[in-house]
């Protein structure tokens, strides 16, 4: 039960954060990133991710959560970072929307996410 408190704490500052930004009142932004900088980042991490082969897959979502057994808040996490890279804008938006479409079925509403739509 803590745990839970202690993320819902983070998930509230985030959705602060957020707010912030979108009004002006906080400066900086996610950078933006190339698409080796993310798959050199996930190396670095010890989650070595062939971004390639993950982008050709039917569903990327599906298979990031049922094959590679991705946390809600790690494939809200690789989203975020997947949508500030310079992947193509259409891809981006159906990522994310294919995202949000699975988060909210299950009843996890992200602020992060949410806030990168329009």
């Amino acid at each position: 039960m803590e745990d839970f408190i202690i993320r819902e704490i983070d998930r509230l500052g985030e959705m602060l954060l957020l707010i912030a930004r979108k009004l002006g009142l906080l400066d900086g932004d996610t950078p933006d990133y190339s698409l080796t900088d993310v798959k050199d980042e996930f190396g670095k991490a010890g989650c070595p991710i062939d971004l390639e082969s993950l982008l050709q897959q039917e569903n990327p979502v599906w298979y990031l959560v049922e094959e590679e057994k991705l946390s809600d808040h790690g494939l809200e996490s690789f989203i975020d970072i997947l949508f500030h890279s310079d992947l193509d804008e259409a891809r981006k938006t159906a990522l994310l929307e294919d995202a949000l479409a699975y988060l909210d079925g299950k009843g996890y509403f992200s602020f992060r996410l949410h806030s990168l739509i329009g």
